[in-house]
């Protein structure tokens, strides 16, 4: 775009708006007749650089703003160049009179924020772009004045205005075409009349100098030998930095560089060790090529097999490998040159390699140690667990009550690993100083999920349902008054520790005398 200050009042500019890229198109406002023209500072310049706009007069009173359209080439109709804002925020033009805009961008960030690729898209060197500043009023669409002005890309980088003078730059090439490939090639630029600036000498549309040079009494000269074989369209771009005088570009020279022939090389291949290597150990192999300068890849061979292709850098390449299989090779390393018709391909001289097998020295220790059968532990911390009172259930049947059972910690480092369960078995609970009882039948679990070590694999043992308030005298097998299991542990997945829990459940039949009652639960690991 043309400048951050172009983009800050632009979206009440008209009545219609519609994003595109950073910019905005205006779609509502239509240009009137210009009423006063812009010049531009400096009068030329380069697609990259900025300049100023200055309008020749100022606005009628009743259209305190101003918008900027830009025209020309593959801009789409209303391409915003600057966007609406007031008049009472610019200074004024030159000699007191009209506006000065400063730009803080440059066009081709424009036109890229717009998708145009080409400034000059058909390469002719007078494709041409109108500038139009309108005078808008603060709310609507009427353009009360526009100030209207134009630039036109003398090439795709080089821009100039109707105000400045225009420039021709004459393009030399110098021993004169065809050459060889490798000889120096003197490019000379000549700007008439002699403004100063700079010149990038172009090759196609490849700048052949980085740097562009600057013009010394209208001539600026680069020397290069690196001109590929082949025809070149070679030019010579001049930008103006003297606001009196436009910018120019050279008619294309045809250059054409020859190849005499290609350049012998030599290839030579170092293997280390020099001795040969047991089977698995690392060969280095490198190759050199002469002269330096050569281009290209070394192949390195077994005999018709590739081992591996590098690129050479300053003549040399190296390769490394352990894979080279028992028995008698031939090395050899094969230059491939990048550009066969500037260098010779060459090989090197085989080099005998030999991988033997690799036989370890030998030496014998008894060593002795003792396992120790290990143990297998079962705990629980405090051994107590007190269930809330009974409570009548709703349909009147029996009282019922529900607990926790207290963590169970079961620990195994026994050699063999093999494997564990965990049971529990209750006792019939009884009355504290009475003689009243309730079968163990009634009461129930339900194993929770086990925490265990790493390598742990851990089973839980199945719900055990209470007995429905069976009474003392019963003597079914329900409940926990039988061995029930908690948790198991597989074989060969025992080892470590175990944390066991289980939510416990007791049915009291209503005929049970009050008082406290208790039983032993005894928790066994086998």
């Amino acid at each position: 775009m043309f400048s951050n200050r172009f983009v800050r009042y632009a979206a009440a500019a008209v009545a219609t708006a519609t994003a595109v890229g950073a910019m905005t198109v205006l779609g509502a406002a239509t240009a009137s007749a210009a009423t006063g023209t812009l010049t531009f500072s400096p009068s030329s310049g380069a697609d990259s650089q900025v300049f100023n706009i200055n309008t020749s007069d100022v606005c009628p009173a009743a259209d305190p703003d101003i918008v900027g359209i830009i025209s020309g080439g593959n801009f789409p109709a209303g391409a915003v160049a600057v966007k609406k804002e007031p008049v009472s925020v610019l200074p004024a033009g030159p000699n007191n009179a009209g506006y000065a805009i400063a730009i803080s961008n440059d066009l081709r960030t424009l036109a890229t924020s717009y998708s145009v690729t080409k400034l000059d898209p058909n390469a002719s060197g007078t494709t041409p772009y109108t500038i139009d500043i309108q005078c808008v009023p603060a709310l609507g669409t009427t353009v009360g004045g526009d100030f209207s002005g134009q630039i036109t890309f003398s090439s795709e980088t080089a821009w100039s205005s109707a105000s400045s003078k225009p420039t021709t730059t004459t393009l030399g090439l110098a021993p004169a075409s065809p050459v060889t490939f490798g000889s120096q090639v003197t490019l000379s630029a000549t700007v008439n009349p002699a403004a100063a600036g700079t010149v990038v000498f172009l090759d196609g549309t490849t700048a052949l100098n980085g740097t562009p040079v600057a013009v010394a009494n209208g001539v600026a000269t680069y020397q290069t030998s690196s001109l590929a074989v082949g025809t070149h369209s070679i030019t010579a771009a001049f930008t103006s930095t003297d606001a009196n005088f436009s910018s120019s570009a050279s008619a294309a020279s045809s250059y054409v560089v020859n190849q005499v022939g290609p350049v012998a090389t030599t290839t030579s291949l170092i293997a280390t060790p020099g001795s040969g290597q047991v089977q698995g150990g690392n060969v280095n192999l490198t190759a050199s090529v002469q002269p330096a300068t050569a281009a290209g890849s070394i192949a390195f061979m077994d005999g018709t097999t590739t081992l591996g292709t590098v690129a050479l850098t300053n003549g040399s390449a190296a390769f490394n490998t352990t894979s080279l299989a028992l028995g008698a090779h031939s090395l050899t390393a094969s230059f491939v040159p990048a550009n066969a018709t500037a260098y010779g391909a060459s090989a090197s001289q085989a080099v005998p390699f030999a991988i033997t097998k690799y036989v370890p020295p030998t030496t014998t220790e008894t060593i002795t140690t003792t396992v120790d059968a290990g143990s297998l532990n079962i705990s629980v911390p405090t051994g107590q667990v007190s269930l809330p009172d009974p409570a009548l259930n709703s349909n009147g049947t029996l009282f019922t009550t529900s607990g926790s059972l207290e963590t169970v910690t079961v620990t195994d480092n026994r050699a063999g690993n093999p494997g564990w369960t965990a049971s529990g078995l209750a006792t019939a609970f009884s009355q504290t100083g009475g003689t009243a009882q309730i079968s163990a039948e009634n009461l129930g679990w339900t194993p929770g999920q086990p925490t265990g070590s790493a390598g742990q694999t851990l089973t839980i043992g199945p719900a055990v349902a209470p007995a429905n308030g069976v009474p003392a005298s019963d003597n079914g097998a329900a409940g926990l008054s039988q061995s029930r299991t908690l948790v198991s542990a597989a074989s060969g997945a025992g080892l470590g520790t175990a944390k066991i829990g289980a939510s416990l459940a007791l049915n009291v039949p209503t005929t049970t005398t009050a008082g406290t009652y208790q039983s032993t639960l005894t928790l066994t690991v086998i």
